[in-house]
C-alpha cells in the first residue's frame, strides 16, 4: 500500500525536525567545524589514499565559503591537528595532511558524537535501532535517486 499524504505530512514533519535539532546541537559543540573538517581529511585518507587535499577541497566538501575553511585550517594546524605544505604543482595553493594528532582528535570527537547518541537510543531495543538506521539509509538513497535521476541509470 502507497503512503498517504497524511503520512507523508507525518514522516516530512519528523525528519525536519530532527534535522533541525540536529543543526541546532552541532551548531553548540565548539569543536564542531574543526570535526567536519577533520572528517573530510579522514574519509580523504581512507577512500583515496595519496590524493593531495587542497583547502578549496575542504571548502566544496562542506559546502562553505574558502574564509572559513582558512580560519579553521589555522586553528587546526596551530593545534598539532593538520599540516600545511605548499602545492608544488601550484604553488599558490596548499595540500592538507591530517597529522597522527589530528587522527587522534578525530577518533575523540567521533567517540563523543556516539556516546552522545548511544544516550539518545539507551532504552530502546537494538533491532528498533538497526531498523531506524536501515529506513533512515533507504531514506537517502531514495532523495538521492529524486534528486539525480540520471545516476540510477
Amino acid at each position: 500500500m502507497r503512503p498517504s499524504r497524511d503520512d507523508v505530512a507525518r514522516l516530512a514533519f519528523a525528519v525536519n525536525t530532527v534535522a533541525a535539532g540536529v543543526e541546532r546541537a552541532r551548531r553548540r559543540i565548539p569543536e564542531a567545524a574543526s570535526l567536519a573538517v577533520l572528517q573530510v581529511l579522514g574519509w580523504a585518507e581512507r577512500e583515496v589514499p595519496g590524493k593531495a587535499v587542497r583547502p578549496s577541497d575542504l571548502a566544496s566538501a562542506l559546502e562553505v565559503h574558502r574564509s572559513a575553511i582558512t580560519h579553521q585550517l589555522k586553528t587546526l594546524q596551530q593545534a598539532g591537528h593538520v599540516t600545511l605544505t605548499t602545492d608544488p604543482a601550484d604553488r599558490r595553493s596548499s595540500i592538507v595532511t591530517l597529522t597522527d594528532s589530528g587522527r587522534h582528535e578525530l577518533d575523540r570527537l567521533a567517540e563523543q558524537g556516539l556516546e552522545r547518541f548511544t544516550a539518545f537510543v539507551a532504552d530502546w531495543d537494538a533491532a528498533d535501532v538497526r531498523t531506524l538506521a536501515d529506513l533512515l539509509t533507504r531514506f537517502e538513497e531514495s532523495k538521492a535517486k529524486v534528486a539525480n535521476p540520471h545516476l540510477d541509470r
